[in-house]
C-alpha cells in the first residue's frame, strides 16, 4: 500500500509518501507545496496552488490512501480560520483524486512516532528519519507528513486485524449532527 500523508498549511504543505508492505515502511518521496510565492492577501489563488499540487501528487506517486492532520483552534482565530480552509482545499484535492482519507491529530501522529504525544517537532523528524532509515532530517512539514502516514500504516494493520476478528462497523457515536464521524 501506498501512503500519501499531507500536513496542511496556507504558506507550506508538506507532504511524505511511504510504501508499507506487511510490517515494513519504505521511504518513497516527501517536500512541501508552498504559496509563498503569491501575494498574502490572494487566498483563492493560494487554495488552488494547493489543490493542484495534490493532484500532481496524485499522478506523480499513485497512492493507494492519504492522511491528513486535523486542524485545532490557534491562538489566532483569524489564523486557525485560513488554516482551515487550506486544509479544505487539500482535503477535497484528495477526494476529488478518488482517495480514501484518514484524519489524525497532531497528538495521534506523534504517540504513534515518538511514543508520546507531545513530542517536539524535533523529535518527530528524528523518529522519522530512524523509521525511514533516511539519510538526514526530513524538514518539519515534510516531516509531520511522513509521520501522518506511517501513523496511518500502522492503522491500517490495526483496522486489518479487527476485521479479521469480526465485523467492524464504523458508528455514528460522537457525530455532529452534519454527520462527520470523529
Amino acid at each position: 500500500m501506498r501512503i500519501l500523508g499531507i500536513d496542511p498549511g496556507l504558506q507550506t504543505t508538506g507532504f511524505g509518501v511511504v510504501d508499507f508492505e506487511g510490517h515494513a515502511l519504505q521511504y518513497v518521496a516527501s517536500g512541501t507545496i508552498t504559496t509563498t510565492h503569491l501575494a498574502r492577501g490572494d487566498l483563492p489563488a493560494r487554495l488552488k496552488v494547493l489543490y493542484d499540487g495534490i493532484g500532481e501528487l496524485r499522478t506523480r506517486y499513485q497512492p493507494d490512501a492519504a492522511a491528513i492532520e486535523i486542524v485545532f483552534v490557534n491562538v489566532n482565530p483569524q489564523s486557525t480560520l485560513l488554516l482551515g480552509q487550506a486544509r479544505g482545499a487539500c482535503v477535497t484535492a484528495l477526494v476529488a483524486c478518488n482517495l480514501s482519507v484518514a484524519e489524525y491529530t497532531p497528538m495521534q501522529m506523534k504517540q504513534a512516532i515518538a511514543g508520546t504525544g507531545r513530542a517536539a517537532k524535533a523529535e518527530v523528524q528524528q523518529m522519522v528519519k530512524r523509521l525511514l532509515q533516511l539519510p538526514g532530517l526530513p524538514g518539519k512539514d515534510a516531516a509531520d507528513a511522513l509521520g501522518l502516514a506511517i501513523t496511518h500504516a500502522h492503522a491500517a494493520v490495526a483496522t486489518a486485524r479487527l476485521q479479521a476478528a469480526g465485523n467492524l462497523v464504523r458508528r455514528n457515536t460522537g457525530a455532529y449532527k452534519t454527520g462527520r464521524v470523529l
